[in-house]
């Protein structure tokens, strides 16, 4: 008897070893259940909307049989784009103020671009009222998608394309406080309207070389020219407590680092002490500073600091600016990279957000272009907030370069168009070389109000040295029309 239950013990025991795995094998099979079980109910309850809101998701597409996708309006109140039937019912979007707005607002159509793209699920959802609701159901009718609330304004975008005159550039007009987009036009433009013909000429043999779909606001990369400047004026102050003793004599010309550098037109600037140096935008006053006062491996963490290199707080497609000058380069790169050429480039809307830095005391906020979502009767579903990047520039920086940029318009290069407003304009202009030819660009960032900033105005101009629009004058006429609008 005691030899049998020994047996059984031992054969219990072998069991046991041989049925281990299978245990192990039903205990990961009963977690692995339970965590599907478990993800598939948080999904549910917390993931669910933002899948179906991906851009990418193709189940948007089916909500248009049942819901007229919602109106897009500026922030003064016209409607940019909204759906509309021809005479046999059919629906399609309409683009009132056809390329004005094209870069911004979108197409609905071939993968969709701009704020049709971005806020395609939100355009494709309904909020209307329970008994406008049934009624339409009952009446077999769609129901009106929610309407989308932007930042832009009309009439100062319509006084950014007169200005531009047809040119090619861009345009970005800021919030100064809080980065709000009032502008963001792109030129050449397109016709939404027409996206059809005009999505077949950009993907032709002979159209290919177009860049009308291409917003240079966002993803144009230009040489900054003197605007730059204003970066290593900033640098120059971080290590310089006394920069008001700055002084630098300009015959017109002159050799840092072995480079001949020469100010426009050779003009001979004289002495120049810092302030004026930046408002007459004196080359080889910016070499000397570069060359000689200022350290070039802090000067690029300066640039990084202001997110050359680095990712925009932009939710839109951009191009990342670049600066490529660091403390080991050779010496003969300095001189051009610090008065705005050698290889840095930037984008017009980079370049608003640097300017709108220094105009709100230092501190970048995220650019804004949506601030809510409504039903078709304006009643709020979702509100958008402002949203701070952070102190970028230190607050005593930017009240120490601020006269300095006000001079820029009152006295120096800006002064043609900015000097005897009836507001106050701290900015500056720049003109960038892009090719060997003296073919330049026309910039000019600013902003208005200098005591309590309003807008920022940041404006390139292609081929300046064929149109002659300087960048300076577009801004001036869009500041004007901020104005009289809002008088």
């Amino acid at each position: 008897m005691k030899a049998f239950l020994e047996r059984e013990k031992d054969r219990a025991k072998k069991n046991r070893i041989k049925n281990r795995p299978i245990v192990f094998m039903t205990y990961v099979m009963v977690l692995t259940f339970m965590a599907l079980f478990g993800y598939l109910i948080y999904f549910t309850a917390h993931d669910s909307d933002k899948v179906v809101a991906n851009a990418a998701n193709k189940r948007q597409d089916s909500f248009a049989d049942f819901i007229t996708r919602g109106k897009i309006v500026s922030g003064d109140g016209v409607v940019l784009a909204e759906t509309v039937k021809d005479n046999s019912g059919n629906e399609f979007r309409k683009y009132p103020y056809g390329g004005m707005f094209a870069h911004t607002v979108g197409y609905n159509s071939y993968g969709r671009a701009g704020l049709e793209l971005e806020y395609n699920f939100e355009l494709m959802r309904s909020h209307v009222n329970i008994v406008s609701k049934v009624s339409n159901d009952l009446h077999d009718e769609k129901n009106p998608g929610d309407k989308l609330k932007t930042t832009l304004n009309y009439g100062l975008t319509e006084a950014a394309v007169n200005a531009m005159g047809g040119a090619k550039g861009a345009v970005v007009v800021l919030d100064a406080e809080t980065s709000d987009v009032l502008v963001m036009y792109s030129s050449p433009t397109f016709d939404p309207n027409d996206i059809d013909n005009v999505w077949a000429s950009v993907h032709s043999e002979s159209g290919s070389s177009s860049t009308v779909l291409l917003n240079r606001a966002t993803q144009g990369l230009y040489a900054p020219g003197s605007t730059f400047k204003v970066i290593t004026t900033l640098e120059y102050l971080r290590e310089h407590s006394d920069y008001e003793s700055y002084s630098h004599v300009c015959n017109g010309s002159d050799i840092f680092n072995s480079v001949s550098i020469r100010c426009s037109n050779n003009a001979a600037h004289g002495s120049l002490d810092l302030k004026n140096s930046l408002a007459k935008s004196c080359n080889t006053s910016f070499a000397n500073i570069g060359a000689n006062e200022i350290s070039i491996g802090k000067l690029r963490i300066l640039t990084e600091q202001l997110l050359y290199n680095e990712k925009l707080p932009y939710d839109g497609n951009y191009s990342k600016s670049q600066f490529k000058l660091t403390k080991n380069s050779d010496i003969s790169e300095i001189p051009q990279t610090v008065i705005g050429q050698g290889d840095t480039l930037v984008t017009p809307l980079h370049n608003a957000l640097i300017m709108q830095t220094i105009a709100n005391n230092g501190v970048m906020m995220k650019p804004r272009m949506v601030t809510e979502i409504c039903n078709d009767d304006d009643g709020t579903i979702k509100k958008y907030g402002t949203k701070s990047c952070g102190q970028i520039l230190d607050k005593d920086l930017c009240q120490e370069i601020i006269p300095m940029l006000e001079e820029v318009c009152k006295s120096g290069t800006a002064a043609e168009y900015m000097s005897g407003k009836t507001y106050s304009v701290a900015g500056k202009t720049g003109t960038a070389e892009y090719d060997n030819n003296g073919n330049c660009n026309s910039w000019f960032v600013g902003f208005t109000n200098v005591n309590d900033p309003d807008i920022v105005v940041s404006v390139i101009v292609e081929d300046y040295t064929s149109n002659h629009i300087s960048g300076t004058s577009v801004a001036s006429r869009i500041m004007d029309k901020y104005y009289e609008i809002n008088r």
